[in-house]
């Protein structure tokens, strides 16, 4: 049975097969691995984990792709669909210490962002995880300080993991094509920080207000979180800009919100 795309679910189905073979290849799914797909659509990249690996979950809202899944005899045993918005989903609930998950999916483009963020409180429990994403999203997330595409997204993603883009992909190779490029990216939790974050409440906080206007200097954005003065005790100048900072600015920043509370 034909299952027509919906909109309002962001879904644009991968069928290319040399792209998915790179996915998966890179990917490098082992049995024993606790993996969770999120998005599992029609199985492009379900099927394909699911001949190296006995155990896979699955993150999946809509119900009509959910009893496709259900239907198809592979998945007895073996596939555990969640029916669930991976918004909500509390990831933590599918492992125990010591052992960490390894997500992977083709995510719903209208909902990436607040997706990442959401997947980033689980960054303890996490080995890693592997996303096609549109393309400019991408560009975010690997941005460094100085260009138009550093932003919070960058920040905070690059405050915990690792990330690498590791290949772009053309529209032709979705179905509905998208009318934007995508990129795949692999998210690597750090194991020790990479930079110093006393609470990272107030850290999310600051990176926020940094960029809340871009054009605008840190003595405007910070005003009612820290003064100039106290801008400049983090070792940080009050005129300049958040893209302009590094992930150390930030931190340092944050550590004199904590001194000031």
């Amino acid at each position: 049975m034909k299952h027509t795309a919906r909109k309002r679910f962001g879904q644009n189905f991968l069928h290319d097969q040399q792209v998915i073979n790179r996915i998966i290849s890179r990917f490098h799914p082992e049995n024993g691995q606790f993996i969770v797909e999120i998005g599992p659509g029609l199985g492009a990249l379900t099927w394909p984990l699911l001949e190296q690996v006995d155990r896979l979950h699955a993150i999946e809202l809509d119900r009509d792709l959910v009893a496709r899944l259900e239907s198809d005899p592979r998945t007895s045993g073996h596939l555990y669909i969640h029916q669930l918005d991976a918004l909500k989903f509390d990831f933590s609930t599918l492992v125990s210490p010591p052992d960490k998950l390894r997500i992977i999916g083709n995510l719903p483009y209208n909902i990436s962002t607040p997706l990442l963020f959401h997947l980033l409180e689980f960054a303890p429990v996490v080995e890693d995880m592997m996303f096609m994403l549109q393309k400019e999203v991408v560009q975010r997330i690997t941005a460094g300080p100085g260009g138009k595409n550093y932003g919070r997204l960058s920040v905070m993603l690059q405050s915990q993991c690792r990330v690498e883009k590791i290949l772009d992909v053309k529209p032709g190779s979705f179905s509905p094509p998208p009318k934007v490029d995508s990129a795949v990216v692999q998210l690597t939790p750090y194991t020790l920080p990479v930079v110093d974050i006393p609470d990272r409440e107030s850290f999310a906080r600051i990176v926020k207000a940094t960029f809340a206007q871009r054009r605008k200097t840190l003595r405007n954005n910070l005003k009612g979180l820290l003064n100039e003065s106290e801008i400049t005790a983090a070792g940080v100048d009050p005129s300049a800009r958040a893209e302009t900072l590094s992930l150390e600015d930030f931190s340092a920043l944050c550590r004199q919100v904590s001194i000031t509370d």
